[in-house]
């Protein structure tokens, strides 16, 4: 691999990995929101 194309492999994995970062924290804060619905009823 040339160094261009190793810096864009570098690249579309870190913004790989901030999308997958995304979605567990969208899921950790959706479980956080569910469980304080259930608390409440």
């Amino acid at each position: 691999m040339t160094p261009e194309e190793d810096a864009e492999y570098r690249r579309r994995q870190k913004s790989r990995n901030v999308v997958v970062g995304g979605v567990l924290l969208f899921f950790v804060v959706l479980f956080y929101f569910i469980t304080i619905a259930r608390i409440g009823d």
